[in-house]
């Protein structure tokens, strides 16, 4: 079977489009996947997108209409992975937030994913949201939003919007809407337990509210997060749906 120069600039093309994804999108992109994984299925699915994708030789003016080829199909795969990640770290802010209220902020632990210091909580809803995503097939979804990326942004056929960053920014105004939602009852919960503590110093200010309150918020803090269990499937969804809707967004810039 013979390959064509113009097919091999069609096949690096397709390449850079998935590696860019593969090295931002959550599941995919984690840093303690090893690196050689992350290359490999690269080459695995950019062999069978260029089968499965219908041929068409790439139309550039010299080296530098090649060279700007290459760096737009990167950015689109980047740019697709990224969008989705910044949904996925709402859940990290979630926890800083509920860590915050309940009095273990500064109960830091290394992340192995982000390399960086994350609380407690958002650890915890990181790893329960990404078992969500391992269970329901979710990383199959985003696989096939970045499949389809290709019959709506066909390669060599990007032309990159300068208003893509209003996607961003809307993720961003998201990202803190979400973030409070996930831990709403949390806040409810140490606004009615500020509330009591107040008027227990008022009535009895011989009593050390300070004592008393860092234990009382740890203890309903914790039973109310044992309740939120149960919300954990629909968190996930949320954070599914806002994903696809910020990569269906990103691709319509493009």
């Amino acid at each position: 079977m013979g390959v064509t120069l113009l097919q091999i600039e069609f096949f690096f093309a397709l390449l850079v489009r998935i590696s860019g994804f593969m090295w931002t999108a959550p599941f995919f992109g984690l840093r303690n996947v090893p690196f050689r994984v992350k290359v490999g299925f690269s080459l695995a699915m950019s062999i069978v997108m260029f089968y499965a994708i219908p041929y068409e030789p790439l139309e550039y003016a010299g080296v530098i209409g090649f060279a700007l080829i290459i760096v737009k199909e990167t950015l689109t795969g980047v740019i697709l992975g990224f969008v989705a990640n910044i949904c996925y770290q709402i859940l990290a802010f979630s926890g800083q937030i509920l860590d915050m209220e309940i009095g273990f902020s500064m109960v830091n632990e290394m992340d192995p994913v982000t390399s960086a210091q994350v609380t407690v909580s958002g650890n915890m809803y990181s790893y329960a949201v990404m078992l969500m995503l391992m269970v329901t097939y979710m990383h199959h979804f985003l696989l096939d939003a970045l499949i389809d990326s290709y019959k709506l942004v066909p390669v060599g056929g990007i032309e990159l919007n300068p208003l893509i960053y209003s996607v961003v920014v809307k993720l961003i105004a998201d990202y803190f809407v979400l973030g409070f939602r996930i831990v709403l009852p949390i806040v409810a919960a140490m606004l009615i337990v500020n509330s009591v503590l107040a008027i227990l110093a008022r009535v009895a200010p011989q009593l050390s509210m300070f004592v008393i309150g860092i234990q009382l918020k740890v203890i309903v803090g914790l039973a109310v997060m044992v309740v939120m269990i149960r919300l954990i499937p629909g968190i996930s969804e949320m954070i599914f749906d806002r994903m696809m809707e910020a990569m269906r967004e990103a691709i319509a810039y493009m």
